[in-house]
């Protein structure tokens, strides 16, 4: 499905039909079929190389600039519902005419752009429109991440009292949020930089220019990025910190237990062998004793209590 936005002068935007298209519009196209595709590139112009890769999930951060088109392929940040976190390619396309984004799910980066924030943006500025999608994806990653943070400490703060698996689950599944958006991120900032430095190349002069109010804007989405990716990387280091100490502290509680069970094993053999030998069907000392098995019980108990303060103080109790 697509839909094609336009800002107006009155600060608002309106919805187009395709047959309507005209410069300074905004094509979102998300999870398109095949027939809509060829609808937009009949309607565009726009290269169908530059409108597919954006649909497959491996898809590499970069920059690519052919027949007066640009495409900015770059990872952004997605909730999913079972709250676990990770990255889909979102391509942003500039032509001299139009600004077209693709992404192979609906996505908050530009679903952000819309009659509830009008005069936030323009479509027909294509070049502070496409460093606000820049900006939005960087703030949305460092969202995400603070929002991982604090799950991080909730659950640091749970295994301190009992480790259960399915905290240790929840570590993990964080821990593989964090890998996909430490990559992600890297290649972003890639991008930034390769875009900070095409602002005033001429074979981009003609598609995208980025005049001087727009610069603080990308250099601020480029802060963003290089934020986001310290926080990542700090909080990675965390989690495999809490995840190596859980692993020792559930190998060392085993330890703990083991060594019980064998010390009881200990204490408990001491009066199964005396009784097993004093009931075998032979002659043994207080056979005819009447006192004979108080006497037997007696010795088994204080052979084993014997054993027991022993392997206490080798701190096996």
């Amino acid at each position: 499905m697509y839909k094609i936005l336009r800002s107006t002068e009155a600060g608002g935007v309106q919805e187009l039909e395709l047959k309507d298209l005209c410069k300074g519009c905004w094509i979102d196209i998300v999870d398109p079929s095949d027939e809509e595709l060829a609808e937009i590139m009949q309607a565009t112009n726009i290269r169908e190389d530059f409108l597919k890769p954006a649909l497959d999930d491996d898809e590499k951060s970069r920059i690519e600039i052919e027949d007066d088109q640009m495409l900015i392929i770059t990872d952004i940040p997605i909730l999913r519902a079972n709250n676990d976190y990770e990255t889909v390619p979102l391509a942003i396309i500039a032509t001299e005419n139009y600004t077209v984004t693709v992404c192979l799910e609906p996505n908050r980066v530009t679903a952000d752009f819309g009659e509830h924030n009008a005069k936030a943006f323009a479509t027909y500025k294509r070049t502070r429109f496409i460093i606000q999608i820049l900006y939005k994806s960087a703030t949305l990653y460092l969202r995400y991440i603070r929002t991982i943070i604090k799950r991080t400490d909730d659950l640091e703060k749970h295994i301190r009292q009992s480790q259960e698996n399915k905290d240790l689950f929840s570590l993990l599944d964080l821990q593989n949020s964090m890998t996909y958006f430490s990559t992600s991120l890297r290649s972003n900032s890639i991008v930034m930089e390769r875009l900070m430095r095409l602002r005033t190349s001429t074979q981009t002069s003609q598609i995208i220019r980025v005049y001087e109010e727009d610069e603080d804007l990308l250099e601020d989405a480029i802060i963003e990025y290089k934020q986001a990716l310290e926080m990542v990387e700090m909080t990675s280091h965390i989690l495999n910190n809490i995840i190596e100490v859980s692993a020792s502290l559930i190998s060392n509680n085993l330890n703990r237990v083991m060594k019980l069970l064998a010390s009881l094993t200990i204490i408990l053999a001491i009066p199964t062998l005396i009784s097993g030998l004093w009931g075998m069907n032979v002659t043994v000392p207080f056979a005819e004793n009447p006192y004979g098995f108080v006497f037997v019980l007696g010795g088994a108990v204080t052979l084993a209590v014997c054993a027991a303060v022993l392997l206490y103080k080798k701190d096996m109790l």
